[in-house]
């Protein structure tokens, strides 16, 4: 791929990462003079309904969210070969989990800025009726100059979709941040973005997991039946107010989690301005 020229004017420099559905490369847009990152579904998954389906759903996502915590899309179509793209905006950085293990854990200050940025940017999707369904550190990436931006819509859902499984499975997303919803297979909605994103405040404030196991199957029914180690019991110096926030949004009852973004966040702001 590496020199080829994607819809006549992307010229490929380079492949920077691979997931179970695409390939991203990194590419020079020769009509807009500006670097670019494209995603393209791999070449075993071009003749998959399902996969074709998933990846035009992340095209259509994308396209519509415009949010500067958002990875911004710029467009979407369909090679010479016929192999579907989308075209993003190329962010030169980290991710969360790498910024992570750099670090050990993150600072409360820290955490609740970044938490709060990719909490706006799920309101903003959600607000658009799209549920993002896989919020990990690993779809967060933090740019060289510090900017925020969530990233991979590949599994989103329109928060009207009845339907429950992909690729013959009832669980979507990745197991250690599923919500309890997700793994038994249930309808999932804006709460359970806001249970991953409180897995995510967990991992940012104590450096761990709220579960593990020897495999994906036994660290999602974790997360139906089993209530993880407060945060304070591996960090004694976590603020136990926003213990209380990260517990809040990870509640297993969807009734007693945050039942908006803008709540979650609402929090996060009132311990910054006030931590006792």
């Amino acid at each position: 791929m590496v020199g080829a020229v994607i819809a006549g004017k992307y010229r490929i420099e380079s492949l920077i990462g691979s997931g179970g559905m695409a390939n991203v490369y990194k590419a020079y847009d020769e009509q807009e003079g500006r670097t670019v990152a494209i995603k393209m579904l791999k070449a075993e998954h071009r003749e998959d309904t399902e996969f074709l389906r998933r990846f035009e759903r992340e095209a259509k996502a994308v396209i519509t969210l415009s949010h500067p915590n958002i990875v911004q899309s710029y467009d979407v179509g369909v090679d010479e070969k016929g192999v579907s793209f989308i075209v993003l905006e190329y962010v030169h950085g980290q991710t969360l989990k790498e910024y992570i293990k750099s670090k050990t854990y993150l600072s409360p200050r820290e955490t609740v800025d970044i938490a709060a940025k990719v909490l706006d940017a799920l309101g903003h999707a959600h607000e658009m009726g799209i549920i993002h369904r896989d919020v990990k550190p690993q779809n967060v990436i933090i740019s060289d100059n510090g900017l925020v931006k969530l990233t991979d819509f590949g599994i989103a859902r329109d928060a009207t979709s009845t339907t429950r499984t992909f690729a013959g499975t009832n669980v979507i997303g990745s197991a250690h941040y599923i919500s309890p919803e997700q793994a038994r297979g249930d309808r999932p909605d804006a709460r359970s973005d806001i249970y991953s994103s409180g897995v995510v405040l967990y991992e940012m404030l104590t450096g761990r997991l709220p579960f593990e196991g020897e495999s994906a199957v036994s660290v999602a029914i974790q997360h139906l039946s089993s209530i993880p180690l407060a945060p304070r019991e591996i960090n004694p110096d976590i603020p136990e107010q926003l213990e209380l926030i990260c517990m809040k949004a990870m509640a297993p009852d969807l009734e007693h989690r945050y039942q908006s973004a803008d709540a979650m966040i609402a929090d996060l702001e009132a311990f910054r301005k006030n931590p006792e």
